[in-house]
């Protein structure tokens, strides 16, 4: 890893990257050197259900310095970016400086450049999106939303949809009449790391190893009775794959090398978005150290 730039103990610090490439390491070593909360930004670690899936800090790391926004909701919950924005708002007014480390980029980009309150999608609405298949949600959204969103993204294409469904207006739409941002990039020291694919897939095989031996089908297993593949909580990378296993669907070494797949699919889609939406950030080149 490149050299640090020095960091002022008061400022808010943000720190993005891609699954597995060492940033919640990097949070707790600036933590652990000059105190500050360690704040959440990532989607699927919220979820109380997955721990060893999610690769969320263990109870010892958790231990060596605070920690907040982990595993605090429910797996039936669908926790929005506008949920964990309200979250965040509480806790900027404390009195510890806050390490704001993730993946997901809509966090961030919420955080830093404001978010548009957008009505609640009534349940009928979110049962005919469930009901369709992506490329028809993708078909249906006005050019201005798909132009903008990442169209890879299925949670992401659902979202858009739902919401010109529900209130008849895109979500670029929505977008534009934007906020100001809870927390400006210019008050924060920002942070992405540059991962490459060389560098990164490895990692990502050897964590997913970690994971298993870990007890990964073990926390799978606990989630299977009463799995709904829709819900927000269950897109937890290696998931799907695993349930698959549990189901007798597919081998272990199957469903293994699959959610590995889909995990470095997952990096593609974050380095995309952090490299389209995060180039006033300042880049830590990561390397074979």
């Amino acid at each position: 890893m490149a050299a640090l730039p020095d960091i002022d103990r008061d400022r808010p610090v943000l720190i993005a990257g891609p699954t597995a490439s060492g940033k919640s390491a990097l949070a707790l070593e600036i933590a652990s050197a000059q105190g500050g909360v360690i704040v959440n930004a990532d989607a699927l670690q919220v979820y109380s259900n997955w721990r060893v899936l999610t690769a969320r800090p263990t109870p010892e790391e958790e231990m060596q310095a605070p920690h907040m926004l982990y595993g605090h909701v429910g797996r039936e919950v669908c926790y929005s970016v506008g949920h964990w924005l309200r979250d965040v708002a509480g806790l900027l007014s404390g009195s510890e400086r806050p390490i704001v480390v993730g993946g997901t980029g809509l966090y961030f980009t919420a955080l830093t450049e404001g978010l548009v309150e957008i009505p609640p999608i009534p349940a009928e609405i979110r049962r005919d999106a469930d009901a369709q298949d992506h490329a028809t949600r993708l078909a249906a959204l006005d050019a201005p939303t798909r132009a903008r969103i990442d169209t890879a993204n299925p949670a992401r294409v659902q979202r858009a949809w739902e919401v010109l469904a529900a209130t008849g207006r895109g979500l670029a739409d929505w977008q534009d009449r934007t906020p100001p941002p809870l927390l400006p990039l210019d008050e924060t020291q920002a942070f992405v790391l540059d991962a490459p694919k060389d560098w990164l897939s490895p990692r990502i095989a050897r964590r997913f190893d970690r994971m298993l031996a870990a007890g990964a089908l073990d926390e799978a297993a606990a989630n299977l009775e009463g799995w709904d593949p829709t819900l927000p909580s269950s897109r937890a990378i290696g998931a799907p794959e695993l349930m698959a296993h549990l189901r007798g669907e597919l081998t272990l070494e199957d469903a293994r090398e699959a959610a590995k797949i889909a995990t470095r699919q997952y990096a593609k889609r974050q380095r995309t978005w952090f490299r389209a939406r995060m180039k006033a950030w300042h880049s830590i080149a990561m390397d074979s150290g």
